[in-house]
């Protein structure tokens, strides 16, 4: 019965980390879907646009690590819960902006609490499941990402946006809503840690006492997790900088709103399939490297597509899909390999992740910043999709280099 009990609680806390991350991701891609007008309303240039779509990730880069030793020691309950409660009074705030920054600094808050979510997440996978179920169970909550994702694109801003009155109406509402599931979070994490649910045989505990200069030095000196933040870098570029843009892309190309919310959720679709069936086709096979390479090809490959494909309806989001299915695969195989590292393990996942996204969120910083300055020197968006295939060339490079 208690075993019972201790499954039931840990799917629970599984899946409401799964709608932790839906919250998290349709309050930060709620801006990006709506950057066309809020473009228009506080007068931004390109540049300042870009510079806004890559403000969440740029909170990583000074704060990545720190969060996820912070998550290794306190524990993914209470940090989760901390950081739905930033991530939406950050998006409550951004409802207020009255420039580009104004803007800016509420976004970087929700930065702050997106690193919570990022870290969290696979340190509650690692504490509550074995090692060699973390990949599958990675997966769980990165459905719910997408769902944000792809919820922000084809329904808030086709729908809802004009529904509510536009986009600081929705900006409003989104982020009272995720104040609400913090408040949810809490309670349904404490109401599992009364009933007594552990971890499952085999999974990793909360910060066990060891030293932390031994912790970090134990992981920013491992080969495979150099490797792993160069893809992870890449990885981080592509999403965040296709993501960013895509549906300015589109509409640059004639595509109404609709339209562009739309292929972008198509693209956010393809993500789904790639998480779904890489990690699984890797774990089965036990060909992780591979895996990685194929999503790196698969991002090339795309991306050359995009670039010759230069069209705004339905034909171009073919390309799309392949790179969904790269980036999509990648998601969970940067967060999930940590945990099968020598010198590395359950233990040390979030320290791991944290570094990951420390170094790569450079990547996923520059990616839209880029695709937006390239803009405005050149008046196309060429250059930065070609830099999306060169990143995919990379990924498969380092892929193919992994000790694993």
């Amino acid at each position: 019965m208690s075993r019972d009990r201790d499954a039931a609680g840990r799917y629970l806390l599984l899946l409401l980390g799964g709608g932790s991350y839906c919250c998290l991701m349709f309050v930060w891609f709620s801006l990006p879907a709506h950057l066309s007008p809020v473009i228009d309303d506080l007068g931004l240039t390109s540049t300042q646009a870009g510079v806004l779509t890559g403000a969440v990730p740029l909170t990583y880069i000074p704060l990545g690590l720190a969060s996820g030793v912070l998550i290794d020691r306190v524990g993914p309950r209470r940090g989760i819960g901390a950081a739905v409660a930033l991530f939406g009074a950050g998006h409550v705030l951004r409802a207020g902006a009255t420039g580009f920054w104004t803007m800016l600094l509420w976004t970087l808050l929700v930065g702050v609490g997106a690193t919570g979510i990022t870290f969290g997440l696979p340190k509650l996978v690692a504490d509550l499941f074995p090692a060699e179920r973390v990949g599958t169970a990675s997966s769980v909550y990165l459905l719910g990402s997408y769902l944000g994702t792809a919820t922000a694109f084809g329904v808030g801003r086709p729908v809802l946006g004009p529904l509510l009155g536009g986009w600081r109406a929705l900006f409003l509402a989104s982020g009272v809503v995720a104040l609400g599931y913090a408040v949810l979070w809490g309670a349904v994490a404490a109401w599992t840690a009364r009933r007594g649910v552990v971890p499952a045989a085999g999974a990793s505990a909360d910060g066990d006492g060891q030293s932390l200069r031994a912790d970090l030095t134990a992981v920013v000196t491992n080969r495979s997790m150099a490797l792993l933040v160069v893809v992870g870098t890449m990885y981080l570029f592509v999403t965040h900088g296709l993501q960013g843009w895509v549906v300015t892309v589109f509409e640059s190309r004639g595509a109404s709103a609709a339209v562009a919310g739309a292929v972008a959720s198509v693209f956010v679709g393809a993500q789904v399939g790639g998480t779904l069936v890489v990690p699984s086709l890797a774990e089965r096979r036990e060909r992780r490297r591979e895996g990685v390479v194929a999503c790196g090809v698969a991002c090339t490959l795309g991306a050359v597509g995009l670039l010759t494909l230069d069209a705004g309806g339905w034909l171009a989001a073919a390309p799309l899909v392949l790179v969904g299915i790269g980036v999509g695969g990648l998601a969970p195989l940067v967060r999930a390999l940590p945990v099968e590292l020598d010198g590395i393990g359950p233990r040390l996942t979030a320290t791991a992740v944290g570094l990951v996204f420390t170094v790569g969120e450079v990547g996923g910083f520059l990616g839209p910043a880029l695709v937006g300055a390239i803009r405005d020197a050149t008046g196309s968006f060429a250059g930065g999709v070609a830099l999306f295939a060169a990143c995919g060339a990379v990924v498969a490079a380092a892929g193919f280099a992994l000790d694993l």
